[in-house]
């Protein structure tokens, strides 16, 4: 009891319980509502509407996981192990979806398959056959949602998978290999075991975005926990009954991450190999080469090109007439708001994780935990949480400095880029969060207890060793953040300032008043702006291979080395 609390008055669980405040004060606000009396819509809910948005929620996990998973660790393996033609091109191109949001995609797809679209009148010219004589499936429907979500949503695994692969070193599959394991069982009985934290981290956050999206299922008619929230808060005008869904919703990210953790129950995956030499490349000739290079296009086209191409057609046939210098000031905003959400949530997500894996004490757990809850709560509900608490803080500064100094300082926080930022590092915080984890995860103990032994303090084991073998996933993890916060909407619109748009405003704005054609120019830029991050971090991850990753290891290397010279010079002398 008394380690305990002495842990928290020091200075790391000081920090942690601000952080702990900080980002858990929109989920508080939304969970407080739970012991509130609303208008009476939640039982109404329960009782008619509640069952189906957990069945239409549980088919979209099931779908969406395996989708992703098979798609991104399939894509991963072929890149990473094998030479095809186009792998070169596919280890990059392979993530640019990316850069495409979900409700994008449903916008493009409708107009592709929709009864006027070009595919069912091509078959109609071909056939002669009217609209009602043949069988087309439809596109806005809970099976067209699930397609949509994995092809948006599986560059999470493949980024995780693809760098936890990368990292694995080729002594590992030896071993294998001499006892009998071919190539296809070395993959399932010792590759994907070892990569199954970085796997697990790519399909949370694909199945917390499938949850928390309300863009895509919305605009398909499915009805799930996110439509609901906003049917009962924007239309019922029940908050209560709102947050009351948001909690439920909570519970069913809190189940899977349970879930996880139990299944892998006191399995450690460290790497504890000093043989640093790269997984071997398998050269796949004839029609095997050409098989997986059909097997990395197809998600690549379905997932980007093909949209693209859409998008292209719509805007070049009636783009956004306002397309110019107005986009300019679009794209820095949207540029500048990603940036600085991005660092920010690599830093608390570093804090965070470092200080789980220096001593997992329940001060650490919880704040882990809430900071990653987050991201399951839709961006309208998580902008209502910061609104309420920072309007009290503002009204009540403003009433201080009225009685005190007779002097009003209006809104400070509510309305302003600083709540902005916060409203998406409660959103995002996650992704940064998952990533770093499973990053720290694979670096094995025994380099913190060497430096620790050798008298290097924490903080220059972070920055000196840990840090140089976490670029990739650092790097990973500023990606994602990046790009989310470039296709976020409802929190943007909610808590944007007076006059400050951007281009998920933009597109959204268009796409609600029926412009497609328009808002087809938007939502190309975003895909355009995220291509330039996307490139970068795909050559750092590719540059972290173990072949490689030895001058990312030096710095660290060294930095224990020269630790050991000054605290053992007589020994270091010899």
């Amino acid at each position: 009891m008394v380690r305990s609390v002495s842990q928290i008055f020091s200075l790391n669980g000081a920090i942690l319980v601000c952080v702990l405040l900080v980002v858990g004060l929109p989920i508080v606000t939304v969970l407080a509502h739970l012991f509130m009396h609303g208008d009476g819509s939640f039982v109404h809910l329960a009782q008619t509407v509640l069952p189906r948005y957990v069945i239409n929620s549980i088919w979209l996990i099931v779908g969406v996981g395996i989708g992703t998973f098979l798609l991104g660790t399939g894509a991963a393996w072929l890149v990473t192990m094998n030479a095809f033609p186009g792998r070169a091109l596919f280890e990059w191109a392979l993530i640019l979806p990316l850069a495409v949001p979900a409700y994008v995609l449903a916008y493009a797809y409708t107009d592709f398959l929709q009864v006027s679209g070009p595919v069912q009148s091509l078959i109609r010219s071909l056939t002669g056959l009217g609209p009602r004589d043949f069988y087309f499936p439809e596109v806005r429907s809970l099976g067209g949602a699930i397609l949509v979500f994995i092809l948006a949503l599986y560059p999470y695994v493949y980024l995780a998978a693809r760098a936890a692969f990368i990292s694995q070193c080729e002594c590992v599959v030896e071993a294998s290999r001499t006892l009998g394991c071919s190539p296809s069982k070395a993959f399932y009985r010792v590759a994907m075991p070892m990569a199954r934290p970085a796997l697990a981290a790519g399909v949370a956050l694909a199945l917390m975005e499938t949850l928390a999206d309300f863009g895509a299922v919305s605009y398909f008619g499915v009805q799930t926990f996110t439509t609901g929230i906003y049917r009962t808060w924007f239309s019922f005008g029940d908050r209560v009954a709102a947050a009351q869904l948001a909690s439920v919703l909570l519970g069913f990210v809190a189940l899977l991450m349970l879930l996880e953790r139990l299944s892998r129950r006191k399995a450690r995956y460290h790497d504890t190999s000093r043989r640093v030499r790269p997984l071997g490349i398998q050269r796949l000739a004839g029609w095997r080469g050409w098989l997986a290079a059909a097997a990395c296009f197809l998600p690549l086209f379905l997932g980007f090109v093909l949209p693209a191409i859409i998008l292209g057609h719509l805007a070049f046939k009636g783009g956004d007439a306002q397309f110019g210098a107005r986009y300019l000031a679009l794209v820095e905003n949207t540029v500048g708001l990603a940036a600085i959400t991005a660092c920010l949530a690599v830093v608390l997500a570093v804090f965070i994780s470092y200080a789980v894996r220096m001593g997992a004490t329940p001060l650490t757990r919880l704040t882990a935990r809430v900071a990653g809850l987050g991201y399951a709560i839709p961006g309208s509900i998580i902008a209502v949480g910061v609104l309420i608490p920072l309007a009290w803080f503002d009204n009540w500064l403003d009433s201080l400095t009225r009685a005190q100094f007779d002097y009003s300082t209006g809104l400070l926080l509510t309305g302003s880029i600083t709540a902005l930022v916060f409203a998406y590092l409660v959103r995002f915080l996650a992704l940064a969060q998952q990533t770093t984890r499973a990053g720290l995860d694979k670096i094995t103990p025994s380099m913190d207890a060497a430096s620790s032994t050798l008298g290097v303090g924490r903080l220059q084991t972070l920055l000196r060793i840990h840090g140089p073998l976490l670029k990739g996933p650092l790097f990973t993890a500023f990606l994602l953040v990046f790009v989310e916060v470039m296709k976020e909407l409802p929190a943007t619109m909610i808590m944007r300032p007076f006059n400050f748009d951007t281009l998920a405003v933009q597109a959204h704005n268009l796409a609600a008043d029926e412009r497609l054609a328009e808002a087809a120019t938007p939502a190309l830029t975003i895909v355009i702006v995220g291509l330039i991050p996307v490139y970068i971090l795909s050559r750092l991850i590719g540059e972290s291979r173990p072949g490689q990753r030895r001058r990312a290891l030096w710095p660290g290397l060294k930095a224990v080395s020269s630790a050991f010279r000054r605290r053992y010079p007589a020994f270091a002398n010899r």
